[in-house]
């Protein structure tokens, strides 16, 4: 099942001495680096690579490649800011943080922490590596060749697929921006940016986590919560070995889920229960697919039926992945329910209230209370109770 996933890092290091001139030096090498990348030119990138014998061949044509790969992302901005640099004669190490923004598509940079070695030479320094930090995601244009396919509301950046399977996922993005807006409001960017990489492996080098913790788990979305208004665009990531199984219908409620999350990210905060917000992206999806609670809760039927009605909301640690598979559908399943049973008794308008409620709080103790009792009018117990009661009639 999808769910939510916040990848974006930030690096850090220690700051060397004010007065060693080195660090404004390899500086200004990054900053003709980041020109090299907008302006595409070859020439100009190389020109800031170490020689081979500093390097490594190996090292140095990783490093044209990865520019080459580059090519079809449709950039607004590249820059590198040294966050620690440490000199050793002729051989320097620093940690930096790469912002970069996607035209049309990120209000503002997207962060990755990146580790960087640099060698000097004939008097000036160069890149020798230019590797993800320490457990800091790896980004699409390491793994391959990105090809860039865009939607009406999307843009698809792809590695290791051809142009018509990303055009599939392009198509499903576009009927999913509308849909999410239709459900929840104009208040955020209709776009979207799908990445899909080759394999799980690779999906899972996007995340900077072991692959096991997503198999099964067919898209997520990366980003940063916390309410602010001009939060980067997030990146849904597909897991094409799972996503590739669930026909058309089951891939279009996936990416419609996600692209909620991508709507949902700056009213979703800390004092957001993960039941609220992967309930909603479920409602969300499955709104308006004419499906009944007994086909899309299946596990949740299965339990309800057998005398097992949950006793109360999911906590958030029922959804952590890797764990009981079923146990993690009866979360999804009931938190679905919950937002639906708030949709059909209080309005849409009024479930998306209670969203933004929640969210506003600032804090996680009480949040639901209050907004329990100020937008539905109700206490948690007796919401509770409804609930339960509602997955009976629905379910049993």
């Amino acid at each position: 099942m999808p769910a939510l996933v916040c990848a974006l890092v930030v690096g850090c290091g220690g700051d060397p001495a004010p007065s060693d001139p080195a660090r404004t030096e390899v500086q200004r090498v990054l900053d003709r680096r980041s020109e090299a990348v907008l302006e595409r030119d070859e020439t100009a990138y190389r020109s800031t690579e170490a020689p081979a014998a500093d390097a490594g061949a190996d090292q140095r044509a990783t490093g044209m490649a990865e520019f080459a790969h580059l090519r079809q992302l449709p950039l607004a901005s590249w820059s590198y800011r040294l966050t620690g640099f440490r000199r050793s004669g002729d051989r320097a190490t620093a940690e930096a943080e790469l912002r970069y923004r996607i035209r049309g598509y990120d209000r503002e940079p997207v962060t990755a922490a990146r580790a960087l070695t640099l060698s000097h030479d004939d008097g000036t320094w160069y890149v020798a590596s230019d590797e993800p930090a320490h457990d800091a995601a790896e980004q699409l244009w390491e793994q391959g060749s990105v090809r860039a396919v865009d939607g009406r509301y999307s843009l698809v950046l792809g590695v290791g697929h051809s142009e018509a399977a990303l055009r599939a996922y392009a198509d499903a993005a576009d009927r999913a921006v509308p849909a999410v807006s239709d459900a929840w409001g104009d208040d955020w960017t209709g776009r979207v940016v799908v990445l899909v990489p080759e394999t799980l492996e690779e999906m899972a080098g996007l995340l900077g986590a072991p692959a096991s913790s997503y198999r099964g788990i067919a898209a997520v979305t990366t980003g940063e919560t916390g309410g602010r208004a001009r939060a980067p665009a997030d990146r849904v990531i597909v897991n094409p070995d799972a996503y590739d199984l669930l026909g058309d219908f089951g891939g279009q409620v996936v990416l419609t889920h996600e692209t909620t999350h991508v709507a949902t990210r700056a009213r979703t905060t800390a004092a957001t229960p993960l039941w609220l917000s992967e309930g909603y992206a479920d409602w969300a999806a499955y709104r308006s697919t004419g499906r009944g609670a007994d086909r899309i809760a299946p596990e949740l039927r299965r339990e309800v039926r057998a005398g097992r009605v949950p006793a109360g909301l999911p906590d958030d640690a029922d959804f952590a992945f890797g764990g009981d598979a079923a146990g993690l559908a009866v979360a999804y399943e009931g938190s679905w329910l919950a937002c639906r049973m708030i949709a059909e008794r209080w309005g849409d308008a009024r479930l998306n209230e209670f969203y933004r409620a929640v969210g506003g709080h600032g804090e996680r103790a009480g949040a639901v209370e209050t907004a329990l009792r100020d937008v539905l009018g109700t206490t948690r117990e007796r919401f509770t109770g409804e609930w339960r009661e509602y997955l009976r009639r629905q379910l049993g």
